[in-house]
């Protein structure tokens, strides 16, 4: 029997996806041979915790589950002893990445990342708040089911339990290092009321994410699959690819990563920034891991925060935060896919040395392509007008420090990659 981490990092009232996630650790001990670490890392109100925490304890005991409800209180004692053993040259600087005052998507899996390596988990299958399992035959579909069956296993080993291969067989000696499907329903993105105000503003936005150099057509057709997940249709039986996955066929929240990924590499812990999440997903394909694809979507729909006012302005921030981002991780990602097996250590594993490499080139990047990017939202924003145009003033007057952020931002990732082998060795076997 092995140890796997279903994680769910938190910042909202998700009483129900918490019921929802702990019948998902209960069905994978019935169907596999593994003991569940259900690690639920809250990051609500006080008031939310404590309904969070009657949750928790209203799930059914389930032998080989055990559940983990940490607040940011016992987040930080972890993460600090953690920083302290590992004798890390800026602590502070440290420990700051890995639990920001602000919202960060890297940090809240980074965090998720440590847990389960110092309770010795194999492998980390991530989920979010704001999505639900869909049902089929009057069941929950699990992914959970398709992770368990195929991650850690050398890649020739998993061709029995996929519906089809599509992978070079001179990688099938490789473990599966992803198992990863996508999501139904909204857009990722909360961006869905730009395209019902004025479609070419949608794709002028959307398109401002592709590398500088690419034509118009291309940002047309990469705006038109963005965002949107696999679509609306609802699930009707499984299939699943062994396969290189595609970055853009999968979702943080629905995915599983072996532990040979993640904890060699840490994510960028950016603030304020969708999509800083993503980088584990880029590094696995470029570096020819194996994963397999399937099809048990999740439902995603939005919060009623996200409606607010302030949940608008704060989720507009975030995206403009990832189309910053891409100056430089446009950069690292032709570097790591001209780098491929150079992106792998001697033993198989990933490499940290060149992504960091990589990242640590781009810092200097030229800013203008930025600047044009911040131009041509606040232009588009302008000409929606309303809370477009309000959201634009406000960016406008806080343009250097947005900038100055993206760069930060990278070179803290970084410092990051830097300390996590010694973060990890020093949180091993510190939780039981």
């Amino acid at each position: 029997m092995h140890r796997i981490c279903l994680a769910l990092p938190t910042d909202r009232e998700c009483s129900a996806t918490i019921t929802a996630v702990g019948a998902e650790a209960a069905y994978a001990v019935r169907h596999f041979d593994v003991e569940v670490r259900l690690l639920v890392l809250d990051s609500s109100d006080a008031a939310t915790r404590a309904a969070h925490a009657r949750t928790v304890a209203a799930l059914p005991e389930v032998p080989h589950v055990v559940v983990h409800h940490l607040d940011e209180s016992a987040q930080r004692d972890f993460l600090r002893g953690a920083v302290e053993r590992a004798a890390l040259p800026e602590p502070e600087r440290i420990l700051r990445l890995m639990l920001p005052d602000a919202l960060s998507y890297g940090a809240c899996t980074n965090r998720a990342f440590l847990i389960a390596a110092a309770l010795g988990c194999r492998s980390v299958h991530r989920r979010d708040s704001d999505c639900a399992y869909q049902v089929f035959g009057g069941s929950p579909v699990y992914p959970v089911h398709h992770e368990l069956a195929s991650l850690g296993k050398r890649a020739a080993d998993a061709f029995s339990g996929v519906s089809e291969v599509a992978l070079d067989p001179a990688l099938a000696h490789r473990p599966v290092s992803l198992v990863g499907a996508s999501f139904i329903g909204e857009l990722s993105v909360d961006i869905g009321g730009i395209r019902e105000l004025d479609k070419e503003v949608y794709e002028e936005v959307v398109g401002l994410w592709a590398p500088g150099h690419w034509t118009d057509e291309q940002r047309r057709e990469l705006a038109e699959e963005s965002f949107t997940g696999a679509g609306l249709l609802p699930f009707t039986g499984d299939h699943s690819t062994l396969t290189l996955v595609d970055p853009m066929r999968v979702d943080m929240c629905n995915i599983a990563f072996a532990r040979d990924v993640y904890e060699r590499l840490p994510l960028p812990p950016a603030t304020a920034t969708i999509g800083s999440d993503y980088f584990l997903i880029h590094a696995v394909y470029d570096a020819s891991l194996p994963g397999v694809l399937h099809n048990r979507h999740i439902e995603n729909y939005y919060t009623g925060e996200r409606r607010t006012r302030a949940g608008f302005l704060a989720y507009q921030t975030r995206f403009v935060k990832f189309l910053l981002s891409m100056l430089y991780f446009h950069h690292v990602y032709e570097r790591m896919a001209d780098a491929g097996d150079a992106l792998l250590d001697d033993d198989g594993r990933l490499d940290p040395a060149p992504f960091a490499s990589f990242l640590a080139e781009s810092v200097g990047l030229d800013r203008a392509e930025n600047e044009r990017r911040l131009d041509t939202v606040a232009e588009a924003y302008g000409r929606l007008g309303g809370k477009y145009a309000e959201f634009a003033r406000g960016m406008t007057a806080e343009r250097e420090r947005l900038l100055d952020e993206a760069a930060r931002d990278t070179a803290d990732f970084v410092a990051l990659i830097g300390a996590w082998e010694a973060l990890v060795h020093a949180g091993r076997g510190a939780l039981r």
